[in-house]
């Protein structure tokens, strides 16, 4: 039988189609920084317009053709994350040896749940695994596995510490209606909203902590609010620490969190999603670049569970979150199941990563991640968040000497500050100029930033995790904010 089938493509069609894709990819990395960050403003309609309102093709299109017009289509019409002039959210600039490992990784088509399915990307993975642990200071000898992102990360975490700290089998009876409660303070990222939800624990289960004025969690608030529950016959079941939060990178008091957490019995979980990896900068040469930091830091070897995202600071591709936990067991106790069309592992038998989170079909994410951490090495990693410390704070010295602008925060690799007017002093009023302030930034093009609530003030907000990114790109932010501040200030006069 003769076969042709819609999606074959011969050998020499597949070279020329590759070549010319990486070329234009190539182009488009070579001219970032004589492009703008954003071309202007964005709205629903005409990105629909721009893809075409068409139906389903009845026959097949030309590869190349269509090929073509993807990445006319993405490359015109997406904010440029990769451009040394992004700092508007925790999207790192992918690194090239992440993009080729995603082109290898499809190749290969490896399904990483069955260690006899994907022998070596089971392995890779269990490696990239403990490299990650190894280069934030995490024990060695961990469980963990590579997952979406921070969110599921996270996730998994509250669910290997719901079966390791309850009394029962929940996996079986479920939380047969006890009270329990998760503590975080208000600092913390939106997953733990889900999280909650998913596990069956409910969002009345939050125990919101108050913050100092660094924005990190009051641990004599936490051990209050810990008392009161076993009072009240609530059970405490975690506590969750921040290394880097979204406003302003922050990092909780992850060592006193620790120690209240031994003290009773609560499991320690670090969402370490944005931070962690600035932990390997610890017992460095760029130490001094963490300030207080370092120390809270160091409390990350402490945590029963920690989540962290290479494709943050350590610039992989998107997707890449990372699980890690103390104990490995957790994750099998959590979430093991073997049916009858899944081969029982032998004694002698690889890792069956299906095991140990809530997914069957996983796609080889440790791939870019795993070579990423080869060309680089710890060294590289060294530097490469270093220089994005040090940039941050070189812009927050910089805002500090430019007349109308207030800087507010620098942690980590974020500095948040705002434009003051003369004369205007009212707060409301502040945050209204701001957020207009803000829309024109991202409309301009010639840089991008997001937005802080510190302390209830609306505040400009640039986060460096791209090493990219050089002085001169954060020499020029601050005189751009100003001439444009400068500029809506007489429109409002």
């Amino acid at each position: 039988m003769t076969r042709i089938a819609a999606l074959s493509m011969a050998p020499e069609q597949f070279r020329a189609l590759g070549h010319a894709l990486v070329e234009r990819i190539a182009e488009e990395l070579a001219a970032l920084h004589g492009r703008p960050v954003a071309d202007g403003a964005r709205m629903p309609a005409g990105i629909r317009a721009r893809l075409g309102d068409r139906g389903l093709p009845a026959h097949g299109e030309d590869a190349a053709l269509a090929l073509d017009e993807a990445a006319a289509l993405l490359f015109e019409q997406t904010p440029r994350i990769r451009h040394p002039r992004f700092h508007g959210y925790i999207a790192a600039s992918p690194a090239p040896i992440g993009m080729l490992a995603e082109l290898l990784a499809a190749s290969v088509n490896s399904n990483v749940a069955l260690w006899n399915a994907a022998p070596m990307a089971s392995e890779i993975e269990a490696q990239t695994v403990q490299w990650l642990a190894e280069l934030v200071g995490y024990p060695a000898g961990c469980g963990g596995l590579l997952v979406s992102g921070g969110s599921m990360a996270n996730l998994v975490a509250l669910l290997a510490a719901r079966r390791a700290r309850l009394p029962w089998d929940v996996r079986a009876s479920g939380l047969r209606g006890a009270a329990l409660a998760v503590y975080a303070s208000h600092e913390t990222h939106g997953w733990l909203h889900k999280a909650v939800d998913l596990a069956g624990l409910g969002t009345q289960s939050l125990r919101w902590i108050s913050t100092d004025a660094q924005q990190r969690l009051d641990v004599a608030a936490l051990a209050a609010a810990i008392d009161a529950d076993i009072a009240a016959g609530v059970q405490p079941l975690m506590v969750v620490g921040t290394a880097g939060t979204v406003s302003t990178g922050a990092v909780d008091p992850l060592p006193a969190m620790a120690a209240l957490c031994r003290r009773h019995g609560l499991w320690f979980h670090v969402d370490g999603a944005y931070g962690a990896p600035a932990a390997c900068l610890i017992d460095s040469n760029h130490a001094g670049l963490l300030g207080s930091a370092g120390a809270d830091l160091a409390g990350l070897r402490e945590a029963d569970s920690l989540a962290l995202d290479p494709h943050k600071w350590l610039y992989a591709p998107i997707d890449a979150g990372c699980v890690l936990v103390r104990d490995p067991r957790s994750l099998l106790d959590a979430f093991s199941h073997r049916p009858p069309y899944y081969a029982t592992p032998g004694e002698d038998e690889g890792l069956n990563f299906h095991e140990l989170g809530p997914e069957n079909t996983r796609g080889l994410r440790a791939l870019k991640v795993w070579l990423a951490l080869r060309v680089a090495g710890r060294e590289g990693y060294r530097q490469m968040i270093g220089d994005d410390i040090a940039l941050a704070q070189r812009l927050y010295e910089r805002v500090q000497t430019t007349p109308r602008l207030e800087a507010l925060t620098q942690q980590l690799g974020i500095t948040t500050f705002r434009y003051r007017p003369a004369g205007l002093h009212d707060e409301a009023a502040l945050d209204a100029f701001n957020r207009e302030l803000l829309a024109g930034l991202q409309r301009d093009g010639r840089a991008y930033l997001s937005q802080a609530l510190i302390g209830g003030r609306f505040a400009l907000r640039a986060c460096i995790v791209n090493f990219g990114t050089l002085r001169g790109d954060v020499d020029a932010l601050p005189g751009l904010v100003e001439e444009l501040g400068d500029a809506l200030a007489r429109e409002r006069e």
